[in-house]
């Protein structure tokens, strides 16, 4: 598939279809927040405190996207168990799946 150009330089039409701002042909500059607040790491059970400090003292504190999966922990398990898969299969080698990520936040306006 071949992207379609919106205009700008570096913005592929369907690499961010959906968002308000690129329907604008312009990029995502105002600060965002979670909508819904994380859950306290002390609430949850003791796997998910363990992923949690884990992260904790790898990036120094723990990561927002998890804290709000820790409030379901079906959720929490299930997008664990997706980046074990990932991480298990040596499919994706970790530097590039550490600039996926990055690209995915910036398209979607996170600050990462």
């Amino acid at each position: 598939m071949t992207a379609e150009w919106s205009g700008t330089r570096d913005t592929p039409r369907h690499a961010a279809r959906g968002t308000r701002h690129a329907a604008r042909g312009t990029r995502h500059t105002e600060p965002t927040m979670q909508r819904l607040p994380g859950l306290d790491p002390d609430q949850t059970d003791e796997p998910t405190q363990r992923v949690l400090a884990a992260q904790a003292t790898k990036w120094g504190a723990p990561l927002l996207n998890h804290l709000l999966y820790a409030r379901r922990p079906s959720i929490f398990r299930g997008a664990r168990a997706m980046w074990a898969g990932l991480d298990a299969s040596g499919l994706l080698d970790p530097r590039l799946a550490a600039l996926v990520n990055r690209r995915v936040a910036a398209l979607n306006g996170c600050h990462f």
